[in-house]
């Protein structure tokens, strides 16, 4: 493929302020934000009603895949369009969170009977989902090094936001955020790292990278802010409207069920 125009990653794990910084970067220049579905929005499409920290091992892969083929197929767009893109994570994440979870647990946000009985009864499985798992991460660096142009990498600064969408441990994001730098540089990246608040972050990465900007950077941020409000409101309708809470018989089976 031939890079003709910039393809950003906005790289780091769960709760480091990715979609802000994407959405806003994408108002702040106008390079297109690669639209693909969120790993809620997929929930609800492909389990309603379930949530992620109940979710069995082979329910976690399929909503992997599914948020594998968002990506590709929104990055393939964008890349037709010749306009180049800036992505909310990209398609190692979702590998890593999964090599990630055969570390510290396939539900690491659950309740600490939840995460033994998950542990005990996935035992025989291990095996296979590594394997997997390895041969899922060979095609998605193989993507990242032949897609990506530059990555821009947000450590953790902060704790979760406790708004429940981040359904993890501190333990699964700290090693989450160190596998994804760690295997950018792999392959080759230099990931530029960015800290501070969503105002300096926007302000070094136009700075750093010499972008040409369309908007003031506060009306890029309060326009961003809005957006995902707006659609993280309608998620959360949906999800609500499809939960029911699970009786005990339920919550031993989502316990018991790899």
């Amino acid at each position: 493929m031939v890079k003709n125009k910039k393809h950003f990653v906005i790289s780091g794990t769960y709760s480091t302020g990715k979609t802000t910084l994407t959405t806003a970067l994408s108002n702040l220049t106008g390079i297109p934000l690669i639209n693909a579905l969120s790993a809620r929005e997929i929930l609800t499409d492909l389990y309603p009603g379930r949530r992620f920290q109940d979710m069995t091992a082979s329910e976690l892969m399929a909503l992997g895949l599914k948020r594998f083929e968002e990506r590709i197929r929104a990055e393939e767009q964008a890349v037709e369009q010749k306009k180049g893109f800036i992505s909310d994570g990209s398609v190692l994440n979702e590998w890593i969170y999964g090599t990630v979870r055969m570390k510290v647990g396939i539900n690491p946000g659950s309740t600490w009977p939840h995460r033994v009985a998950k542990a005990i009864t996935g035992m025989p499985s291990k095996p296979f989902m590594k394997k997997y798992l390895n041969s899922y991460g060979t095609v998605a660096k193989a993507h990242a090094k032949e897609w990506y142009t530059d990555i821009i990498h947000l450590p953790i600064e902060f704790p979760m936001d406790p708004d429940g969408h981040r359904p993890v441990s501190e333990k699964y994001r700290t090693l989450s955020d160190m596998e994804v730098i760690k295997s950018f540089k792999e392959l080759g990246f230099k990931p530029f790292i960015v800290r501070g608040s969503i105002q300096q972050r926007l302000e070094k990465i136009v700075q750093h990278y010499d972008l040409s900007v369309v908007m003031d950077v506060d009306e890029a941020i309060e326009k961003a802010q809005e957006q995902i409000k707006t659609n993280r409101e309608a998620v959360s309708k949906r999800i609500i409207e499809q939960y029911h809470e699970p009786t005990l018989k339920e919550k031993i089976k989502l316990m018991t069920k790899y």
